[in-house]
């Protein structure tokens, strides 16, 4: 993509991220981003940077999914494992209460806690994703949040983000008044994308992070994502 469409990474705060929203905006606001995700490409970009994983892994295989939201992510994945013949059995990880809550509705089992503490063994789970996650945690805490998914992993790491770019926050910024999102969901949307990744950026983070050299791929409607096997 051209440079001049490209605007340089911005730390903008999101809304929903002071923790100060009531909580049924927040649980509005995360439905306007799980029919974002199935809309827009975010379903579909962690689904394809999963599926090869998919196809590896034995009968019966567990998946957590960091930061959650509704749930509906890691749902559309265990559906689609059916399809491979494994019965992938999902977990559900928020911060949000309200969030884990709602996430139980979608995922074999929920569970409420932070990110950079996951309350789970070195690789004991098979494969650990997040879906529009990774930028909320700027700087040392995201290279800290991708430690952490990799010392739970055993058979891969799936990470999906935004994809920066200018048309990207406009094209969000229009499309959100015709599909009645929430005020707090066009404005936390938009700084997302601005706070968002080019694939090299995502790649050099990984490599900081783990020391792995990823696989990074450029999706559908402004999406990255990567992934790679912990040692």
């Amino acid at each position: 993509m051209p440079a001049v469409l490209t605007p340089a990474r911005r730390e903008g705060a999101e809304i929903l991220d002071s923790g100060e929203v009531d909580p049924r905006v927040v649980e509005r606001s995360m439905s306007d981003v799980a029919r974002a995700n199935s809309l827009f490409g975010g379903t579909s970009a962690l689904l394809a940077e999963l599926e090869p994983a998919l196809r590896l892994l034995p009968p019966t295989a567990t998946l957590l999914d960091v930061g959650t939201g509704l749930g509906d992510i890691p749902a559309r994945a265990s559906r689609r494992a059916r399809t491979l013949g494994v019965d992938l059995r999902t977990i559900g990880l928020d911060l949000a209460p309200e969030l884990a809550a709602a996430s139980a509705r979608k995922v074999d089992a929920a569970v409420c806690a932070d990110a950079l503490r996951l309350p789970f063994a070195d690789a004991s789970v098979d494969v650990v994703t997040c879906s529009q996650v990774l930028h909320h945690f700027p700087g040392a805490r995201g290279i800290d949040l991708l430690r952490e998914m990799n010392r739970v992993a055993r058979a891969r790491v799936v990470v999906s983000d935004l994809r920066r770019s200018w048309p990207a926050a406009g094209g969000l910024w229009v499309a959100s008044f015709p599909l009645g999102f929430h005020p707090i969901s066009r404005h936390d949307g938009v700084a997302s994308v601005l706070r968002g990744f080019t694939p090299a950026e995502l790649a050099q983070l990984v490599r900081d992070a783990v020391g792995a050299s990823p696989r990074v791929n450029r999706r559908f409607a402004f999406r990255v994502t990567t992934s790679w096997t912990p040692p």
